[in-house]
């Protein structure tokens, strides 16, 4: 028998400072359907640390800016949406903090996990939300500090001939892969602070050797920082795969959840939209068909509830019409993924979902639809 494959799932995080929009769903639900395909065909890793991810500016600034405004404010009764309320006031200052201000945080990150009250208060909703959509959590609330400290990145880089390090004078660090034809990009700036990319690297560069396969899902508009991933990443033995996904536009327009006009369309107001309407199975498997199947890769179609209930309804028809497998459940739900694996081991989640609408297709089979979908 061959020997399972080892794939690491690593989706882009969301920062905890604001509601979950269709666009986050869009993603959550790709790499849900994902990672629960992919585990029946091999042995799958999802990776999702937000603790990595709490040093960069964007949320070490926003506590800063919390705590320097706001004073002890009880943040456990607050919204996603007050909360996210404040995330657009950060945004709106004309200067960012400075790096002495941001010092105690992040020690205190690298030192005890600390998460600011207001993230933790953000989380604690997400998980809400996780359940009523059925998602795999990965961890939300858990401590899950990457493996390498910052300076072992650099070090790497340097050493592999892909790092330029001028903080000796008082300048930033660079992830150089132009000889690969690719451009110059800043990771740390003078002050010492790491980007996204910076956090990313000290995530997966210590997992990368152990796996067989890296999937990555991300926000299309971050290819270009994607692409130095994979080439670092693939150095270190594993197939990169990247998998851009779209924003869904609200009414026409692609914002970022920074500048707000969310309301009427987080995840909690859809969730109060869809209701009680269906039978909780055809509500998971609706939202997996219209976020995946209908929406697609890009990011052309607005959200459309008339659409999503359509999704829905169809869902129901296809659970009510849904056949026991005349083989083995596992035979059956191996045939009915295999096909759309391509030339990798992970599923992809577009050809899997679009298959079940299919014109003229024979019923699904209810395995696949209770093990992947619901």
């Amino acid at each position: 028998m061959a020997p399972t494959s080892r794939v690491l799932l690593a989706p882009i995080t969301i920062t905890p400072s604001k509601p979950l929009t269709p666009s986050h769903l869009k993603g959550l639900l790709w790499a849900d359907v994902m990672f629960r395909a992919t585990a029946q065909l091999a042995e799958v890793t999802f990776r999702y640390s937000h603790t990595t991810y709490h040093r960069t500016e964007q949320v070490v600034g926003f506590w800063e800016f919390l705590d320097r405004t706001r004073g002890d404010t009880d943040y456990g009764s607050l919204s996603e949406e007050e909360i996210g309320e404040l995330y657009v006031g950060y945004r709106k200052e004309d200067t960012r903090p400075a790096a002495a201000a941001l010092r105690p945080y992040e020690e205190a990150i690298e030192r005890t996990g600390f998460v600011h009250p207001a993230s933790t208060r953000v989380l604690e909703l997400w998980s809400g939300h996780y359940r009523r959509l059925g998602l795999h959590d990965p961890g939300l609330l858990a401590h899950q500090p990457p493996e390498f400290g910052l300076e072992e990145v650099i070090e790497h880089l340097v050493a592999t001939g892909m790092g330029l390090d001028h903080r000796d004078c008082g300048g930033p660090v660079y992830l150089d892969a132009t000889p690969f034809g690719l451009p110059l990009r800043q990771i740390v700036d003078a002050d010492g602070r790491p980007n996204y990319l910076a956090c990313a690297l000290r995530e997966l560069l210590p997992l990368a050797p152990r796996y067989d396969e890296i999937v990555m899902l991300y926000d299309r508009d971050l290819d270009p920082d994607y692409q130095l991933l994979e080439r670092v990443l693939s150095d270190r033995g594993p197939t990169v795969h990247r998998v851009p996904i779209g924003r869904t536009p609200i009414e026409g327009r692609i914002t970022s959840a920074r500048h707000g006009g969310w309301h009427g369309y987080t995840v909690d107001a859809l969730l109060h939209a869809v209701g009680d309407d269906h039978p909780p199975e055809a509500r998971l498997l609706g939202l997996r068909l219209y976020f995946i199947a209908t929406l697609g890769p890009g990011q052309q179609q607005s959200f459309r509830h008339d659409l999503l209930r359509k999704s829905l309804a169809r869902a129901e028809q296809l659970l009510s019409r849904a056949q026991t497998p005349p083989l083995p459940d596992r035979d059956a739900l191996l045939a009915a993924l295999t096909p759309h694996r391509r030339d990798h081991t992970h599923v992809d989640p577009y050809r899997l979902t679009s298959s079940l609408l299919r014109r003229g297709r024979t019923p699904p089979d209810r395995s696949l639809l209770t093990t992947v979908f619901t």
